[in-house]
């Protein structure tokens, strides 16, 4: 992955960085948001994008 679209996404409930995704900033200007599998929570919780 390249380091220009990569980003993290965090846990809204534990506040944690579980995922490292990439996006194309030119295209897509707001920030991501997608719900997927906390480990730390053990629940499928929303996770945002990060800076």
């Amino acid at each position: 992955m390249s380091q220009e679209n990569l980003i993290k996404l965090e846990c809204t409930v534990c506040k944690k960085t579980n995922y490292y995704s990439q996006k194309n900033k030119k295209i897509i200007k707001e920030r991501l948001q997608m719900k997927k599998y906390c480990r730390h929570c053990k629940k499928h919780t929303l996770h945002k994008e990060t800076k």
